[in-house]
């Protein structure tokens, strides 16, 4: 049960709009398994932040066409996960050491 919650959530998002959204929405982002479901995120996140959640919405990124020289692909598809905390939570350690 332990490592299907690390499977989940794969890494946090630290961009200039995750930032942005965690100053105004107190809300979070991170990068999740592609098959992940937003009851799975919120479960992970609470089990392992010891948070409670108030809110998971989700956005599917398809990977773009990418050249190098003459090699040419495409880049994985990924799945963003915005985790709102609850009114009078403290947020996550992650997002408040930058």
């Amino acid at each position: 049960m332990a490592t299907r919650l690390y499977q989940v959530i794969r890494r946090p998002i630290i961009t200039e709009k995750g930032l942005g959204v965690k100053e105004t929405q107190h809300t979070v982002v991170f990068e999740v398994a592609h098959n992940a479901t937003k009851t799975e995120i919120k479960e992970a996140v609470q089990q392992i932040f010891k948070v409670k959640v108030d809110q998971v919405r989700t956005a599917i990124y398809h990977g773009k066409f990418r050249r190098r020289g003459r090699a040419e692909g495409f880049r994985s598809d990924w799945k963003k996960a915005y985790v709102r905390l609850a009114p009078g939570e403290k947020m996550i350690e992650y997002a408040e050491n930058l």
